[in-house]
């Protein structure tokens, strides 16, 4: 595999039984298969379930979780978060997951994609947009975003009409390794958190 390529995680955010997020973060991913410039790593939040309750101190288990995890975060250039809008926000698993995370995100790249009713999970990606420039993360401003997306996707997970949404994806991607590289190399010349 080429040097230059790009590792991006995509994160699977919703953790709900019967959830949607499978579908689309499937979805996302396939379309980086005809990309030559990026890696792709799903990261399903479910596989990691990480308390609400933060403690310097955590139980061996949630230790364990929390270094796989947090692995996963480190080896990547960029990412995708695929992110339902539950209550006009984004889910607590994912504000979890980043609570529990720091150095992994700094100076790296985050795109979105969201999910929804009538916002397209817009709204969950604004927020998330604050809490990940807390985070030292170059967020993306083209995202791709669906409304009412039960309705959007045939029983196997494919777009009955996928056109614009395989646009957005495109310039999503194109964004994001641009980005990707940048702070990648910017962080070999000298790294970011001294």
């Amino acid at each position: 595999m080429p040097s230059d390529r790009i590792r991006v995680a995509v994160i699977l955010t919703s953790v709900r039984k019967g959830r949607f997020g499978p579908t689309i973060a499937n979805w996302f991913v396939g379309t980086a298969d005809q990309r030559d410039d990026v890696e792709v790593d799903l990261i399903d939040l479910a596989d990691f379930p990480l308390p609400t309750a933060l403690t310097d101190e955590p139980s061996p288990e949630v230790a364990e979780v929390l270094a796989a995890f947090s692995a996963r975060l480190h080896g990547a250039d960029g990412f995708v978060v695929v992110t339902p809008e539950y209550n006009h926000s984004f889910p607590a698993s994912l504000k979890a997951a980043v609570d529990w995370t720091q150095n992994e995100w700094h100076a790296k790249p985050v795109g979105f994609v969201g999910y929804g009713g009538l916002a397209g999970g817009l709204r969950a990606v604004q927020q998330l947009r604050h809490i990940f420039n807390e985070l030292h993360a170059v967020t993306v401003r083209d995202a791709v975003s669906f409304h009412g997306p039960w309705a959007q996707f045939d029983a196997e997970g494919n777009l009955n009409d996928g056109a614009d949404a395989e646009a957005a994806a495109k310039v999503l991607w194109d964004k994001l390794t641009w980005w990707a590289q940048a702070t990648k190399e910017a962080r070999g010349k000298r790294p970011y958190d001294n």
